[in-house]
């Protein structure tokens, strides 16, 4: 078995190098510089050279707000990107492993979303992801679609990082009590997608943590955790005019997944706790 991870310089690339360098794991791994997926010539050239039999992919534009703006940029990272990979991918019949958001929904829901439940994004964000599904779906079948939502793990890319730097240069936080989802960390995600991935699975699922929270709820969390004494007010989603509508009830049901693979996922405040057990810095 041969992985070649794209997006290497992300959070959730490290913690796939992190541990497959542990186990031992044959794998190569390229950032943005060394392999941009909207570049197909790129990706045919790499892709056809080293012969994977399994390619993660962990290239994204992340920046909810900026893609407001560079909506080209989004889409030719989370739309484009995938397409490419997809193509040369099914061509050498490689197994595509994509990650994808909540944001693919409008948050109206009254309940956890399954994977059954249709799409429909506020933002373009989430118009970008969800084409990036898409094209995936449309050009193979030996692929692997992750929904997930609120990551986190070591390194700034995080909304916990932020958090550390709000802390430490503000005398008090505001953090909006009415936007839930589900906080769920790049350790999850990666453990879930290797057993996945020994089990054959292909398709699309939903992988968060289980259970859910606002981000009130889950500052608050982090911030007992960690022992930081900051006053905290709840706000609303609308009091900070962002330029990207968020849905703001988006939580994922983790129950296929776990049906699947017959395991349980932990909750999300347990897996913050083990977070900080299993020796990251945020």
């Amino acid at each position: 078995m041969k992985i070649l991870i794209t997006g290497a310089k992300g959070q959730l690339a490290r913690e796939f190098i992190r541990q497959f360098t542990q186990k031992g794991t044959e794998f190569v791994d390229f950032s943005r510089e060394e392999l941009d997926v909207s570049d197909f010539k790129a990706v045919f050239k790499i892709i056809k050279e080293i012969k994977p039999t399994i390619v993660i992919n962990c290239a994204a534009y992340n920046n909810v707000d900026g893609a407001e703006k560079e909506k080209e940029r989004a889409f030719l990272v989370n739309a484009i990107g995938p397409y490419n990979l997809s193509v040369v991918c099914s061509d050498i019949k490689a197994l595509l492993i994509h990650f994808s958001t909540d944001y693919v929904f409008d948050g109206t829901k009254e309940g956890l979303y399954t994977e059954e439940d249709e799409p429909n994004p506020l933002n373009e964000y989430g118009k970008s992801k969800l084409w990036g599904e898409r094209f995936i779906q449309e050009n193979m079948e030996n692929y692997l679609i992750f929904r997930t939502s609120w990551v986190y793990g070591e390194g700034t890319q995080n909304f916990l990082y932020k958090l550390n730097q709000w802390a430490k240069n503000q005398e008090y936080l505001r953090i909006a009590c009415d936007e839930f989802s589900v906080p769920t960390s790049t350790r999850t995600i990666v453990e879930v997608t290797l057993k996945a991935i020994e089990q054959g699975l292909t398709g699309l699922y939903h992988l968060v943590n289980s259970g859910y929270a606002s981000r009130f709820e889950w500052t608050r969390e982090y911030f007992r955790l960690k022992g930081i004494d900051k006053f905290i007010y709840p706000a609303y989603q609308s009091d900070f005019n962002l330029p990207a509508k968020r849905p703001r009830f988006s939580p994922m049901s983790n129950d296929k997944i776990c049906k699947r693979l017959g395991i349980e996922i932990r909750h999300w405040k347990d897996e913050l706790i083990a977070f900080f057990q299993y020796s990251y810095e945020v």
